[in-house]
């Protein structure tokens, strides 16, 4: 791709995520400008309002106060912070911040296959309503559109409408879904799909796993019986798990998180539905307190409105207009 294309790729991906983040902007922005009104440079009472900003934008308490010791040590060791420049402040401690964690996307932002083993065998987790079947189906597009081979697998099998939902995204981003009847044992389906995806010289699997309560032991212990199933046909599947979230449900967000990184192996998350709330602060707080990255997020029902995690575009999203 010649370098101006990728800069009028690159280009667009910001202003969708401008577009996406704009309620969170706009949220953010307002309590901002509350919490600065007045004020000529950044004090002790301007830095509690903003601890208190960004707790009640569902950024979390411990990253909250993060950010605020980040700031207090930067006021501190500057001496003098103008109010006018705190947006420009927020933005480069933040995205530090988020450096610091080594939280950098490990995906290519073409959707390209990451080599070392093939197929490419993704595992996708979360509980139902979250976006999940639909992430798996916008995934699959953008893979195939990056020149992949690209197959899925339908291993929630305890719902119908699951497998036929799949389905539908499988049509619509023209890759095979294989499936077997409902109620059948989920780790049978990925035996299958992966078996498949092998004689198919297949570059890319993801496989759907059922809408599992977070707080269910048993359910979540099928998930260990199909990773190990896996295992199996292609060594050290499923490289990729990704948990996928729901942006709009704030702190339940990282209740979800918290259970599922407990009880199983999730490497990778997914943040939904986020041009639909106000709530984007979630993305900077999960990223922190889970050490794990967020690869994609999701900015609309379109096949397109998925994007690989870009942070510092995301915190100039929030933040990069002045206040």
């Amino acid at each position: 791709m010649a370098f101006f294309d990728i800069f009028k790729k690159k280009e667009k991906q910001q202003e969708n995520l401008d577009k996406g983040l704009e309620r969170t902007k706009q949220g953010v922005f307002a309590k901002i400008a509350r919490a600065i009104a007045g004020k000529s440079h950044v004090d002790d009472d301007i830095l509690d309002n903003l601890e208190e900003v960004f707790i009640t934008s569902d950024v979390g308490v411990e990253t909250s106060l993060r950010i605020i010791d980040r700031i207090k040590d930067r006021v501190s060791r500057d001496k003098y912070v103008d109010t006018a420049e705190l947006n420009n402040l927020l933005c480069e401690e933040i995205t530090d911040m988020l450096a610091e964690n080594n939280l950098e996307a490990s995906s290519d932002p073409d959707f390209k296959v990451p080599e070392g083993h093939h197929p490419h065998v993704i595992m996708v987790v979360g509980v139902n309503g979250v976006g999940k079947t639909t992430t798996i189906g916008k995934l699959a597009h953008h893979f195939k559109e990056a020149g992949n081979k690209v197959m899925l697998g339908a291993a929630d099998t305890f719902r119908a409408a699951a497998i036929e939902q799949l389905d539908v995204w499988g049509e619509r981003a023209g890759v095979p879904v294989i499936k077997q009847k409902l109620g059948a044992d989920p780790a049978s389906v990925a035996f299958d799909t992966l078996t498949s995806a092998v004689a198919n010289d297949v570059d890319v699997v993801i496989i759907d796993t059922a809408g599992r309560l977070h707080n269910n032991k048993g359910l979540m212990n099928e998930l260990t019986k199909i990773r190990n199933v896996m295992d199996r046909v292609v060594p050290g599947a499923p490289h990729e798990t990704l948990l996928v979230l729901d942006g709009s449900t704030g702190q339940n967000a990282y209740e979800q998180a918290r259970q599922f990184v407990a009880a199983t192996k999730v490497n990778e998350l997914a943040i939904t539905k986020l041009d639909g709330t106000a709530k984007g602060g979630v993305v900077i707080g999960i990223s922190d307190q889970f050490r794990i990255p967020v690869k994609y997020i999701g900015l609309g029902e379109g096949i397109d409105d998925l994007q690989v995690f870009d942070r510092a575009g995301f915190v100039k999203s929030l933040f990069g207009n002045k206040i």
